[in-house]
């Protein structure tokens, strides 16, 4: 499972200040559930996700993952988790069984492990037809695929997408949710960002919302809707944006 404690990560800006991309966040996935961390562009989704990757480290606070915290034990962490970001990078001259098969044996599978592992997912993710094409020739939604299986190939209990269903067309997008569902019933973690309400609301067993680096609600969509008191996801995340404002608006009179 995931575990995230008071994490809190800034960065210098010109002026010499420090702007917080997360700021005092905490949450909780578990084994078997799908956890939607939901919120607009720029909100803190992706900084929060590469803290839990050990990519960047916290100012304060942590997360543990399968119970290694994320600080003290990277490499723990590291071999216990899945992490697919927007940005991963493809080599464009191979192919996607080369590709997979080297990051395999940056993992210690054996090549009978490899085989096997890259078979099963592509037949889950519908990947035969281009599996020995190069990656340069490849369409978007195909390079995703590659990223997912890429990220995955060591079988890890914990997965995390940041946004896997960006820019893709209706049919990949839909092959990819299909695959997230399928991670838990296999009794995965996952943890999802995603701006895009709709998703949430179909995949997620429970949602984080997120806003300008803070924890705006944690909660399944029954109990958002019920506090909020709207039943549209859009309508729900506005409740608690506006919210937010008027606690902080509150606080500022307050000085």
């Amino acid at each position: 499972m995931i575990e995230v404690m008071n994490l809190v990560k800034g960065f210098p800006k010109k002026d010499g200040s420090t702007y917080y991309a997360v700021n005092d966040v905490s949450f909780e996935a578990r084994d078997g559930e799908i956890v939607c961390l939901l919120g607009v562009n720029g909100a803190g989704k992706t900084t929060t996700m590469r803290i839990l990757s050990t990519v960047f480290k916290p100012i304060s606070g942590t997360a543990r993952i399968q119970g290694w915290d994320i600080v003290k034990d990277p490499q723990k962490v590291r071999e216990n988790l899945g992490f697919l970001s927007g940005d991963t990078g493809l080599y464009n001259r191979l192919r996607p069984r080369e590709f997979i098969t080297y990051f395999g044996r940056l993992y210690g599978l054996e090549q009978r492990q490899i085989n096997q592992r890259i078979d099963e997912m592509a037949d889950l993710l519908d990947m035969k037809d281009f599996m020995d094409k190069k990656i340069d020739l490849l369409s978007s939604g195909m390079k995703q695929k590659v990223s997912i299986v890429r990220s995955i190939i060591h079988d890890p209990p914990v997965m995390i997408f940041d946004e896997p269903t960006s820019g893709l067309d209706i049919l990949t997008a839909r092959n990819i949710v299909s695959f997230i569902r399928s991670c838990k019933e296999r009794g995965k973690c996952v943890l999802f960002s995603t701006h895009i309400m709709r998703e949430a609301e179909r995949l997620a067993d429970r949602i984080v919302m997120i806003h300008k680096g803070q924890l705006l609600a944690n909660g399944t969509l029954d109990d958002l809707r019920a506090e909020s008191g709207a039943s549209d996801l859009d309508d729900v995340f506005v409740f608690y944006v506006n919210r937010q404002n008027q606690d902080m608006e509150l606080k500022h009179n307050e000085f």
